[in-house]
Formats: structure tokens, sequence, C-alpha cells
């Protein structure tokens, strides 16, 4: 059987920079660490977290008084940093700075005198952070549907932004139903889409023209690995989302002659190693890694965090 494996696939640069805050926190802090929600979202890493001293919560309410805080990745809305100030909690950020640019760009564009449209899941934590964050009203849209129900004038000055696990591909449809409906809308170039989220996608596309099945690891609750899946599938290869070994059931692949194997980019590495032991045991494999983007993106950890010793 030949397993090929996507590149790139896991870790982005801020889902390291937002793990790395929490260890080097426990590390100069000590535990235990209270996060908001998930640091990521990904089962493995988290309870790796926890047994080294942090401790997840969904609501702030929850945290001692006094006791160092840290925002996840996904970001949070204002409302959440003036709790956290009201309630004396010592905070760290650990926001993705491409989802504060998002943030940025939402608050500069209401300046502007525009209202903005976002475009994102319904539900998502980063979405929640994003509304929370822009000053005025923000107008959720999912789907080209969406963008006829807007109550909007069509001459109404709007721009648009989105959620950062959407790729380029993802939002294109929607952005074109947006500028078809509206004269006035402006939004970011296409360079601003998150890197990460469109280069796991393009090497999907690239790995399903290779392989009988798609292996994709990461967490139910990750949107950009289910959409991973969701583009293996796109591309009428049968695509499952695992979230480790254990999810792993080899009937999926027994008589495979290829198989495609990524992670979102939430999923440590040391789980696609795990998966590839799995898939050992239905005999000699013949592995091999796609040609791809090679990612050498660096977030820089929050001043506090930062060794300043010569």
């Amino acid at each position: 059987m030949k397993v090929i494996l996507a590149q790139p696939r896991g870790f982005c640069a801020g889902v390291v920079r937002a793990i790395e805050i929490v260890e080097q926190a426990l590390e100069k802090y000590g535990a235990p660490i209270y996060v908001r929600h998930e640091i990521v979202h990904n089962g493995y890493v988290v309870e790796s977290l926890k047994a080294k001293g942090a401790r997840f919560v969904e609501t702030l309410a929850e945290v001692p008084h006094g006791a160092r805080t840290i925002f996840s990745a996904h970001g949070v809305a204002r409302s959440v940093e003036e709790e956290a100030a009201a309630l004396g909690l010592p905070v760290l950020d650990a926001t993705c700075p491409l989802v504060a640019k998002v943030h940025s760009q939402g608050e500069r564009y209401v300046q502007q005198g525009r209202t903005v449209v976002l475009i994102g899941h319904a539900g998502h934590p980063e979405i929640e952070g994003t509304m929370g964050r822009i000053p005025g009203p923000v107008y959720l849209v999912q789907s080209e549907a969406d963008v006829d129900r807007l109550g909007l004038a069509c001459d109404a000055p709007l721009a648009y932004v989105s959620q950062t696990t959407l790729s380029v591909d993802d939002t294109k449809c929607i952005i074109a139903a947006l500028k078809r409906r509206f004269s006035d809308i402006v939004g970011p170039e296409t360079k601003d889409i998150c890197y990460a989220t469109q280069n796991r996608q393009s090497a999907v596309r690239e790995l399903s023209r290779l392989v009988d099945v798609i292996l994709v690891v990461g967490a139910k609750n990750s949107s950009n690995s289910n959409r991973l899946r969701e583009i293996g599938a796109e591309a009428k290869v049968p695509a499952f989302l695992i979230a480790d070994r254990s999810e792993l059931d080899l009937e999926i692949v027994r008589g495979a002659k290829a198989v495609g194997v990524t992670a979102g980019a939430s999923a440590p590495e040391i789980l696609v190693e795990e998966i590839i032991e799995a898939l050992r045991g239905l005999g000699p494999i013949e592995l091999s890694m796609l040609p791809g983007v090679e990612e050498n993106i660096e977030f820089k950890l929050p001043a506090e965090l930062v060794d300043r010793r010569v």
C-alpha cells in the first residue's frame, strides 16, 4: 500500500504560538494557568496541556480572582476583555495574529462609515469573537442564499471580512454574490486570507488526484479539519475525519492501493505518525510525501513571555 502525506499539514504558526504561550506561562508562573475555551480545537493538545497544569474553562466566572488567564487562539469579544479586567484577571492573549488582523480590518471599515458583512460559520468561537470586536452592526453570511436575504440597500456602503479557517476557494462565490448585489462594497485582498488554510486545502486537492482514500487527522469541532474532509469528498474520493488512531477503522482502507493522509491546522504530527503505524498493521507500506509549500512563518510571543536575558 502506498501512503502519501500531504504537504503542508498539521500545525500552523498561529497554533504553534498559542500552545507555546500556555507552555511558557506554566513555566514562568507555575500551575494552574486558566485558559478560556480550548486553546486550539484538538483534544490531544488540550489533554497534554491539562497534564502540565492548564485548566480550561468556558466562562471567566470559573476563574479564581487574580488567576492568570489565557484567551484562546480563536480570539474573544471586547466584552470578554472588559470582564477579565473587572474581575482583576491578568491576561495573556493567544489570539492568532491573522484573526487579530481580521478584527482590525473590521474596525477600520466601520471607521470608514461602512457596515460589515462577516463570512463564516455561526457559533464558531472565532466568529463570536470577531462579531464582538467590531463596533457596529455585523451581518453574518454562510452562503450565497444568505447574501440574498440581507436586508440592506443595494447602494449601502459595505465591507466584508471572513473567518480565517475559510480559504479563498471557500469564500469566492459568496464574495462574488456580495459584489453582484451591492454596488459599494470593499474587502481585503486575497493575500490577506489565512495562508495555512489555503495551503492545506490546495494540498488535499492535489492528494485527491493520487489516492483511493483520504484520512484527515483532526478534531470534530475543528472547522479547518472538517473542510479538508469535505474537499476530499468533493473530489469523489472517500474521505474520513479521525481524531486519532483509536478512531481509525482499518476496514475503510483495506484493499486501497494508495491512502492519503493529512492533518488539520490544530492537529499535532504525533497523531499522523500513529496513523501511519496503524496502517502498517495491514502490511508493508510505501511512504512518501507530496512536494508542497514549505511554511516558515513564525509569530512572536507576548513580550512578557520573551526571555530578554543575554
